[in-house]
């Protein structure tokens, strides 16, 4: 039976909270951050916090600061980075590996910190890989770059970057089709909500079960 708790962790960049969805007998945790406009509601992140720990998978879920501060507006970059640099002895705690992930600019804070901070890999949920409507302003290289093993899971139309938009090498792709950047399908697709969350969290799980340690 999965236990839930939350934990408030004291960071450089303020308070953050940690929402631990824990297995039973769990062999790795998967560390999830949420983007810039919404919270750990979001639909992928309990689909896999709900999914998960029954495939031996602790789910943490990660607020940032400014979330908890109850702002409106995200941190920069280099803030959401700190806040996670400062979380990450907390989500080690448990003694297991670590996969670093997160949705959105969750996804950038995870590929730009985790090799340093000795995560097992990188999920990234809806990767931002460029502003809508604006495709040379590219963060590839944030993903590219990461240099652990990745994953990526993207919406069909996510404005932020199709998946036909990403570049060849270095990570793996999953495409979620008809998704929107919150993986929300409309009522005429060929695949329905439920069924969109289950193969976000079948690809994860399948994809987490095959990384080594």
């Amino acid at each position: 039976m999965t236990r839930t708790r939350t934990q408030s962790v004291e960071t450089p960049a303020g308070e953050a909270r940690i929402t631990w969805h824990t297995a039973p007998d769990a062999r790795l945790v998967l560390a999830v951050g949420h983007g810039a406009g919404g919270g750990i509601e979001a639909r992928d992140l309990q689909a896999l916090a709900a999914a998960l720990p029954g495939r031996g998978v602790t789910v943490a879920l990660v607020e940032q600061p400014w979330r908890i501060a109850g702002k409106k507006v995200a941190s920069a970059p280099k803030v959401l980075d700190q806040g996670w640099r400062g979380l990450w002895p907390a989500l080690a705690a448990p003694g297991l590996p670590v996969v670093a992930g997160g949705r959105s600019a969750g996804a950038r804070v995870a590929c730009r910190t985790g090799r340093e901070l000795g995560a097992l890999a990188v999920l990234a949920l809806a990767f931002p890989l460029h502003p809508p409507g604006k495709p040379e302003k590219s963060r590839a290289e944030e993903l590219t770059e990461a240099g652990l093993p990745t994953l990526v899971v993207q919406g069909g139309r996510d404005s932020f970057g199709r998946p036909e938009e990403f570049p060849e090498g270095g990570f793996s792709l999953v495409e979620v089709p008809f998704g929107d950047h919150g993986f929300a399908v409309p009522k005429r697709a060929d695949i329905g909500q439920d069924e969109a969350l289950e193969l976000i969290t079948g690809a994860v799980g399948d994809w987490l079960e095959k990384l080594p340690g």
